[in-house]
C-alpha cells in the first residue's frame, strides 16, 4: 500500500524454475476466486503436463496490489502440486514396461487430501481409498483385537476377512457395488491359508523381492483373481525391481509425505 498505486495493473507470468510435470492451476484459480482479488488466470499449460525450466505455466492479470498480495497463496499451491505430479511421474515411469501399477497413501497433509491424490492422477498415479469410508483395509491393529473379541488369540488375517465380508453383508445389504476388502500380511504362509478366502486386494507388508515372487507364484496358483500390493519403504531406486516380481499394485507414501517442492515464480511483465 505504501508502494504500489491503488490503481495500478499488471501481469505476471507463472515460470517454472526446474524440469518437471505440472498440477494445481485450476485450483490455483479457484483459490483466487474465493479471495475475491479481480486476478485472472490464464493457462498456458494443462495439469498433467511434462515441462521444463523455463516454460510459462499461466498469465496472471489484474490490479498490481492485489497480485501482489495473492503471488505466494498461488505458488504454494502449484509449488506443492507440482512437486507431487513430478515425483509420482518418475515412479510411475521406473515401473514402466510392468503391469505394476503406484497407488498413493493416505499420508497427506490435513485438509489437502482430496488435493495431493488429483496431484498423484497429474502425476500418472492412481489413487488408494480416499478415506477410512471408501475400502476395508485389515493391518495388524485389527487383528490384535481377535483376543478380545473372542477371548483368545489375535484374528488371523483369513478369519478376518471372513468376518469383514460378513460384517459388510449385513451392514450394507443394498450397496450397488461391494466395497473392497483388502488385507495386510506379513509371511506367505498367512498368504496361503487367505487365499481362499478370496480378498479382493493383499498388501505385503516390507517383503523381500524373493518372497514377493513366491507370493505372486502361490496367488496365480491358488486365486488369480485377487490382486497383490506391494507396500513398506518402496524407494524409486527399488521400485522397478518389485515391479518385475508380477506384483499389481504398489503403494508408495512417499508420494506425498516426501515430494520435494516444485520451483515455480511469477515473472513480473
Amino acid at each position: 500500500m505504501a508502494l504500489v498505486p491503488s490503481e495500478s495493473m499488471g501481469r505476471a507470468a507463472m515460470v517454472a524454475r526446474q524440469t518437471g510435470v505440472v498440477a494445481g492451476l485450476p485450483a490455483a484459480r479457484l483459490a483466487l476466486a474465493e479471495t475475491d482479488s479481480r486476478v485472472d488466470l490464464a493457462n498456458d499449460r494443462a495439469d498433467g503436463t511434462a515441462v521444463s525450466a523455463g516454460a510459462r505455466l499461466a498469465l496472471l492479470a489484474g490490479p498490481a496490489r492485489n497480485l501482489l498480495t495473492c503471488e505466494r497463496l498461488v505458488l504454494n499451491i502449484v509449488g506443492r502440486l507440482s512437486g507431487i505430479a513430478s515425483l509420482t511421474r518418475r515412479y510411475v515411469d521406473a515401473v514402466a514396461g510392468t503391469k505394476a501399477r503406484i497407488y498413493d497413501t493416505r499420508k497427506t497433509m490435513p485438509g489437502w487430501r482430496r488435493l495431493e491424490k488429483y496431484a498423484v492422477r497429474c502425476g500418472g498415479g492412481r489413487n488408494h481409498r480416499l478415506g477410512l469410508f471408501e475400502a476395508v483395509l485389515i493391518k495388524d491393529n485389527h487383528l490384535m483385537f481377535g483376543a478380545e473379541a473372542r477371548g483368545g488369540e489375535r484374528f488371523t488375517p483369513a478369519e478376518a476377512v471372513r468376518r469383514a465380508k460378513q460384517f459388510l453383508a449385513t451392514a450394507f445389504p443394498d450397496r450397488p457395488e461391494p466395497m473392497i476388502v483388502e488385507v495386510e500380511v506379513d509371511t506367505l504362509d498367512q498368504l496361503t491359508e487367505l487365499l481362499s478366502e478370496e480378498p479382493d486386494i493383499v498388501l505385503l507388508d516390507n517383503m523381500s523381492l524373493d518372497d514377493l515372487r513366491a507370493a505372486v507364484r502361490l496367488r496365480d496358483a491358488a486365486a488369480p483373481r485377487v490382486e497383490l500390493e506391494a507396500s513398506g519403504g518402496i524407494q524409486l531406486e527399488t521400485v522397478g525391481q518389485i515391479a518385475r516380481t508380477g506384483v499389481d499394485r504398489i503403494s508408495v507414501g512417499a508420494l506425498t509425505h516426501s515430494a520435494a517442492w516444485f520451483d515455480v515464480g511469477l515473472d513480473w511483465l
